[in-house]
Order: structure tokens, then C-alpha cells, then sequence
């Protein structure tokens, strides 16, 4: 845990920092003013250095102090901004008592300067100081760059260090913010309108996951983090809008590993009077579009593969694949059947399962880990799709399907189910589930069935992982490298 700085309890290596932090203030320096007029970031003074040497311009700038060397009556530091690093020089003939400043700063303190730019005979752009100002006075050192803050879970844990002592990190997150901008500028081109949806939810749906849930005091009420934003979504279909998105926060009370975080973004779409074949070809746009805007080229480098993404991706029946895998079509097997083909191939099985469940494990362990350029795993069992129309061709599946790249989901899709009377059967099928142990399975929302008793049209809807996307773009390893906080285990 953080130490507690006070004067009774202080650590010791942080005593010559407050020692200066007195001194500041008895030299009537504010050590935390309220702002500093800058004109110019390291980047414009670089860009436009002949210019402002030539004409001896008087540029202001501030930073962070990442480096000071002191040679008596001169001291050179390094500050860095937002856009890069800068080199300042300080002379005690020019600055006089105001030299003084420079025996009070430490690294990491943040600090503004005033004066004219020149090239060092080193060849490095510098600012010559004039006048020198505290912004903020730093209270413990920062880590060093190759020793002090190497530990992944303290990274992630203190990520505004791992900020300053890995800068590289932060393009993650300047990458991250670009895929969310051209997602919603691709969705925005071809008319999605982007809505809001509760967050907090009387009943929680739109997926097969646990939630977590809180107390409304003033209604005395449960209510639950909304772990989809599928169901209100599908409502504003029913009321007339006819291609809406959401990218949200979705919230699932589940375990933590390189895929899962329970806090995570979350992209819905749903389009009226089209299906999941129609969804199929715009995603193949949609991340060819991505990869070649974010990354420059269809071929994405993720770990130890290069995913393809500029041809078709392709299309695999979810029962064709364990099939093939297995050596065994287990479409029409008994639950009995199924719990001992299981038995024999090492899967085990908790509580009391059911067909779905069966059907989702034999996909887990045979097939997902296998499908590693891009492919459409299409026509769920209709026991694991409550919310998917059913297959035009065939009882026994969903018009569904999920996207895989490199072994794990990008992403689920239906054909809609708009039929009230089997929405409101297959509700009750899946609430039964809650009483044999599946503790994600879901309850019947009546409010959405009275919706729907009032028409929806064919509808389309596509539910993606905004940090798994992401992750594939940026090539990284965890969840946990690209979501700036993630959730962590508490400090001992």
C-alpha cells in the first residue's frame, strides 16, 4: 500500500524533497499555482527552431523534469511534455538570485521556463532560461525507467508511473482512442445512429453472463449493471429508429485473465430489415477498413501469427466444425449421450447441464482454439441462442453466428429473434436454467416481450468487445495492456 505522508510519519527517502518544498514557500514560491501561460510544446519548438533562433523569439515552456545536471554556476535539465522532450540550459549570470530556483527542483518536479532557443555544440535544440517558475512540486521520486517499474501487475496497478517511466505505453492508448473514432465514423457513414442506453437495469439480458448488482435506496430496489446493451437497443428498433449503436461500458461479474475484465467496452449495432448474412459482409469492411487505417495493412501482426484480414473470411457451421474435429456429429445426441461423450474426451462439466452446455464445451475444447485466421462460426444450436431467430433451413439451429480471430471471439451476431410468443418461450426456457445451477443464465424480461407485442421489424444486431479489438490491433498480449485501469486484486 501507498505510504502516508505526514509530518509524523514520513518515509526517509522523502525528507529532502518536503525539506524543499519549505524552502520554496519561505522564498514566497507557490509550489502549486494555478496555471502557466505556455506558447510553444517541445514539438513546435523543434518543428519551427530556425525560425525562432533566428529571430530570437521568446518561447515559454513547461514540462515534467526527467533528468538534471548540475555544473555549478550552470545546470542543464531535460522536461518533457505531451509531445516529446526538450533540453533547458540555466546560467546563474543570467538568472542571478533567481539561480537559486535550480538548488530546489527535483526530477518529476513540473516546472515552466521562459527564454530564447540555440543548438548546443552537441547539436541539441535547447532553451536557454531567463526565468524559471514551480508548476508542481514533486513528493516522491519517480521510478526508474529499466529497474524501477518492470513488475506487470504494479504497472498496471500504478499505471500513471508506468506512463512516465514507459512512454511507449501510451501509444496503446492513443491508438485505442483512433479505432474508437473510426468505428463510429465508419457507422456513422452508413447511417447508425449512436444512442445511450441505461447502464443501470431492472433486469438484467442480451447475454449469459452474471451480474453485479446494487440497492436503489430511495426506490428500495435492486438493480443491476447492465451486462448488454442488447434489449434496450432492440427497443429503440421497435420504436422507429431503424440502425442504432451503442459503445458503452458493459459490466459482467465474472474471473479476470488476458481476455476478461469485469469492466469492459462494448460496440452494439442493430439494422432493421437486414440479417446476419448481411452482417457478415459489412464486418468484413469494417475491420479491413480498421486494419488499414490503424495499422496500414490488411496483414496484422497479433503474437506469433499475421492475421489476414483483406480476404473473405470464412464461413465454418458450428456443428460442421466439432464434427470435423471430433469425428462425430452431436446434433442429435441425448444429454446422457453427450455427458459421456464429455466423460470420454476429458471435458469436464459443472452443476447440472443442459444440451446448450454441452454443445458450448465440445466447441471450446475441439474447435475455438484452432481458428486463428478470421472465420465466421455460423448456425448455433438454438439451445444456446434465446435471443436468435430461428435457422430458415433448419429447426435445430440459430441464425448466429460469432467472429474468431487467433482462438478467441470478436464478436457475436443473430438474425433477431422479432417473434414475441417464442421470445417469451425461449425467456422461460433459459430462467429455467437459473434453478439447475447456470447462474448466467437469464430472466424473463416482461417489460421487452410487451415491447415486442407491438412489432419489430427483421432486424440485424452485432455485439463486439471494443478491447479486444483493440488488442488486435495494437498486437497486445492482455486486456489489461490496453484498458488504462484495469481491475485488479486488492493490495495486501
Amino acid at each position: 500500500m501507498a505510504e502516508d505522508i505526514t509530518r509524523d510519519n514520513t518515509p526517509e527517502f522523502l525528507t529532502h524533497r518536503l525539506e524543499k518544498l519549505e524552502a520554496l514557500k519561505k522564498e514566497g514560491i507557490n509550489p502549486y499555482p494555478y496555471r502557466f501561460d505556455r506558447t510553444h510544446t517541445s514539438a513546435a519548438i523543434i518543428g519551427d527552431f530556425e525560425k525562432l533562433s533566428t529571430e530570437g523569439s521568446i518561447v515559454k515552456f513547461a514540462g515534467r523534469i526527467t533528468s538534471v545536471r548540475g555544473h555549478g554556476k550552470t545546470t542543464f535539465a531535460t522536461l518533457e511534455d505531451a509531445s516529446g522532450k526538450m533540453q533547458i540550459y540555466a546560467r546563474k549570470d543570467d538568472l542571478g538570485e533567481g539561480f537559486k530556483f535550480f538548488d530546489l527542483i527535483d526530477i518529476g518536479d513540473y516546472i515552466g521556463v521562459e527564454g530564447t532557443i540555440f543548438r548546443t555544440h552537441m547539436g541539441e535544440i535547447t532553451i536557454r532560461v531567463a526565468r524559471a517558475e514551480m508548476l508542481a512540486k514533486s513528493l516522491r521520486p519517480l521510478p526508474e525507467k529499466w529497474h524501477g517499474l518492470q513488475d506487470k501487475e504494479l504497472r498496471y496497478r500504478r499505471r500513471y508511473l508506468d506512463l512516465i517511466a514507459n512512454p511507449e505505453v501510451k501509444e496503446f492508448f492513443i491508438k485505442r482512442a483512433r479505432i474508437i473514432r473510426e468505428v463510429r465514423k465508419f457507422l456513422d457513414e452508413r447511417g447508425f445512429l449512436e444512442v445511450e442506453t441505461p447502464a443501470l437495469q431492472p433486469i438484467y439480458g442480451g447475454a449469459a453472463a452474471r451480474p453485479f448488482v446494487t440497492h436503489h435506496n430511495a426506490l428500495d430496489m435492486n438493480l443491476y449493471l447492465r451486462i448488454a446493451d442488447e434489449l434496450y437497443l432492440k427497443r429503440l428498433i421497435i420504436g422507429g429508429f431503424e440502425k442504432v449503436y451503442e459503445i458503452s461500458k458493459d459490466f459482467r461479474n465474472e474471473g479476470m485473465d488476458r481476455l476478461h475484465n469485469p469492466e469492459f467496452t462494448m460496440l452494439e449495432f442493430y439494422w432493421a430489415y437486414a440479417d446476419y448474412n448481411d452482417l457478415m459482409d459489412m464486418l468484413e469492411q469494417m475491420f479491413q477498413k480498421l486494419a488499414q487505417t490503424v495499422v496500414g495493412s490488411a496483414q496484422v501482426p497479433f503474437g506469433e501469427y499475421t492475421i489476414d484480414l483483406g480476404k473473405p473470411f470464412a464461413r465454418l457451421p458450428f456443428f460442421k466444425g466439432i464434427a470435423e474435429a471430433c469425428g462425430q456429429d452431436i446434433i442429435d445426441l441425448t444429454e446422457t449421450e453427450l455427458a459421456s461423450l464429455a466423460k470420454k474426451s476429458g471435458i469436464e462439466m459443472e452443476g447440472k447441464p443442459g444440451r446448450g452446455q454441452y454443445f458450448d464445451a465440445f466447441f471450446e475444447h475441439f474447435v475455438e482454439p484452432h481458428l486463428i485466421q478470421p472465420t465466421y462460426l455460423m448456425d448455433f444450436p438454438i439451445e444456446l441462442s434465446p435471443l436468435a431467430k430461428v435457422h430458415r433451413n433448419d429447426p435445430r439451429l440459430a441464425e448466429r453466428f460469432e467472429l474468431f480471430i487467433a482462438g478467441f471471439e470478436f464478436g457475436n451476431a443473430f438474425s433477431e429473434l422479432n417473434d414475441p410468443q417464442d421470445q417469451k418461450r425461449r425467456m422461460l426456457e433459459q430462467a429455467a436454467l437459473i434453478e439447475r445451477g447456470i447462474a448466467e443464465a437469464a430472466p424473463v424480461d416482461e417489460d421487452f416481450i410487451f415491447a415486442m407485442e407491438h412489432g419489430m421489424p427483421p432486424t440485424a444486431g452485432y455485439g463486439l468487445g471494443i478491447d479486444r479489438l483493440v488488442m488486435l490491433l495494437t498486437n497486445a498480449p492482455s486486456i489489461r495492456d490496453i484498458i488504462i485501469f484495469p481491475t485488479m486484486k486488492p493490495e495486501s
